[in-house]
């Protein structure tokens, strides 16, 4: 029996699959020998960004409407800011209605929603500070189980803990948590910031995240592995402010993180459009520039370096999320000029390009079939989710790996 194929993108193999998709009607009846179209409506690698922008708005509608059609147009996932200095400068007196409201509007659009991060050294809140360790550990676990229980429906991935490998010997300001991971140690600090957002959210997804990508954060894992954590997915942080570190560097940091048998999630990138740090500067919050300028010599770097990063990622089966930290170089963390739009929020040839992988050459755009005398074709291509559309009527399909055979019944809107 001949069935209509629908040819998969460019995509790698472990990136694809192939069903075969049989129509149905609004009675079950197959459609057969019937002209359908055939367009894939999200991928199941997840494609982020962060989206600061809906937050520091008034509302998010407030938000430069430019640089929200570009966003939506090019990520499916998005990262709020949970820092808790900013959600609770006083305490008992949560500041979460814009986190909130941010969150709404994303899922509304089907954007999936990250709260990134739930414990951390930094930006922890001043009246923190002074409390004797077990209060900053009940304080910890109830901003945890307040702010996820708040977003229960809204936010289903969440950055459980931040750079803990650094936490208990953290000296550029005074806080709770280093105090508290000094104590305790590592191990005990994440189990703690894990079973309380477990507890919140059975069904969230939690990260262990960290930027220091050495043996110590290996050895993070398999210690927290070992005494019983549920980490749902490994966060690695690849911000270049000082260069492109090149396929060969992640590659090997991939491996080396992907033995765990977890899903890597890179939970924040960059890739700078202007002149380079120095490479000698250790922390890059110590880089004080009076202004840091996107040239056309940097953009066409930048555009390079993103897509054979982004292919990096995409080629490695362990990977299962890539989020770039800030669309815009307006707001951009210091003051980089990391964004894939400029200030004005016109596109840098780094947004053309990421674009013209993700929902280009990965992607499906609409493709006439025709179903055979029992109402179906193949389907072959880049996992993720595709709709059917059969005149006036649509159905949803999900295109996932070791799928024999799946039915989908068009109805009209």
């Amino acid at each position: 029996m001949d069935h209509v194929v629908v040819p998969r993108p460019a995509a790698l193999e472990h990136r694809g699959a192939r069903t075969v998709v049989t129509v149905l009607d609004d009675a079950g009846v197959p459609l057969a020998d019937a002209d359908v179209a055939v367009a894939q409506s999200r991928h199941a690698f997840a494609f982020g960004c962060t989206a600061f922008e809906l937050v520091e708005a008034d509302e998010p509608d407030a938000a430069d409407p430019a640089v929200l059609e570009r966003w939506l147009a090019l990520f499916d996932t998005a990262t709020l800011p949970y820092y808790w200095a900013q959600v609770e400068p006083e305490r008992g007196r949560p500041r979460t209605q814009r986190l909130l409201a941010a969150a709404r509007w994303l899922t509304d659009r089907g954007v999936a929603v990250k709260g990134h991060p739930l414990a951390w050294h930094t930006l922890a809140p001043a009246w923190l500070r002074d409390l004797p360790e077990d209060e900053v550990a009940a304080a910890v676990r109830e901003r945890i189980a307040r702010d996820v229980s708040a977003a229960l429906g809204l936010v289903g991935t969440w950055d459980a803990i931040n750079e803990v490998v650094i936490m208990p010997v953290f000296d550029k300001e005074p806080n709770g948590l280093t105090r508290l991971c000094a104590r305790d140690g590592r191990v005990a600090t994440a189990r703690l910031a894990f079973e309380a957002a477990r507890a919140a959210d059975p069904a969230a997804t939690l990260l262990l995240n960290d930027f220091d990508l050495s043996a110590d954060y290996e050895r993070l894992v398999e210690d927290c592995l070992a005494a019983g954590v549920r980490i749902d997915a490994i966060g690695l942080q690849t911000h270049m402010h000082q260069g492109y570190r090149g396929e060969e560097w992640t590659r090997g940091v991939l491996d080396r993180f992907a033995r765990f048998g977890l899903p890597l999630h890179l939970t924040e990138t960059t890739l700078v459009s202007g002149d380079l740090m120095p490479p000698e500067i250790e922390d890059l919050n110590d880089w004080q520039v009076p202004s840091w300028p996107s040239t056309p010599e940097g953009e066409a770097r930048q555009a390079d370096e993103l897509v054979r990063h982004y292919r990096t990622l995409f080629g490695h089966p362990a990977v299962q999320a890539a989020t770039y930290w800030g669309i815009s170089d307006a707001g951009a963390w210091l003051g980089a000029p990391a964004g894939l739009l400029r200030a004005d929020g016109s596109p840098k040839p780094a947004y053309d390009a990421l674009h013209a992988l993700v929902r280009g050459e990965w992607w499906l755009d609409s493709t006439p079939v025709r179903t055979d005398a029992e109402g179906r074709f193949v389907l072959d291509g880049s996992l993720g989710e595709y709709t059917v559309t059969a005149g006036d009527r649509t159905g949803a399909v999900t295109l996932a790996r070791d799928d024999a055979g799946t039915e989908v019944r068009v109805r009209r809107a």
